[in-house]
């Protein structure tokens, strides 16, 4: 959004990305409204939801067309910061390949009913919710101690570089077989980590 009126030359090469102005003047003018509602939402006199109910409702309210404008305002400050820091384009980056992964695992794990909670009772909810829980920490749990097993041979710890050692991650699944039978003994432990090492003749594998 552009800051002021007139100024349609003073940005050339964004004007194709820019809109019109920002309407300080109903902001202004809805000030005080708006801080009271912020203040309430602080204090907890009033819930986030009743107030976006009450709003859209009458999505016409000039204290709620205000508060739009302000969203408009920050929305352009940070496409401004994002256009012009290398460092926040980057850390934005890294944080969408996170995001991106951990779902890309949460879709190999959470197979069932393609993936889809196809319930609205809130007990089954939260059953489904916890036991996904419980499979990404499991999932993120070997995976970090199969590359501890990893790095601490000699031959990877001298190969990778500190920039390869901050690529790594744990969200990883190309291992995982989320369909056919798996065999699961309670009575055996994976040879990962300390497991491994005190492993001695005998014990179970």
């Amino acid at each position: 959004y552009r800051v002021e009126s007139g100024e349609s030359d003073l940005y050339s090469r964004l004007t194709p990305a820019m809109t019109r102005p920002i309407r300080w003047d109903l902001i202004e003018q809805n000030y005080d409204q708006m801080i009271k509602y912020a203040t309430a939402i602080k204090r907890g006199t009033a819930s986030t939801e009743a107030i976006l109910r009450r709003f859209t409702e009458s999505a016409s309210h000039p204290t709620y067309q205000a508060m739009l404008e302000v969203g408009r305002a920050q929305k352009t400050v940070f496409v401004a910061r994002y256009l012009r820091l290398r460092e926040l384009q980057r850390e934005i980056q890294e944080g969408l390949n996170v995001v991106e992964s951990s779902n890309g695992a949460n879709g190999v794990i959470f197979y069932g009913k393609g993936g889809d909670i196809a319930t609205n009772r809130r007990e089954e909810l939260e059953m489904t919710v916890l036991c996904l829980r419980i499979l990404q920490a499991a999932l993120v749990y070997i995976n970090t101690l199969m590359l501890q097993d990893v790095l601490t041979d000699p031959a990877w710890a001298n190969l990778l570089k500190p920039e390869d050692r901050r690529g790594l991650t744990p969200l990883f699944w190309q291992h995982v077989q989320p369909y056919g039978e798996v065999r699961l003994d309670v009575a055996k432990r994976l040879r990962l980590g300390r497991a491994a090492e005190t492993a001695r003749p005998g014990d179970p594998n």
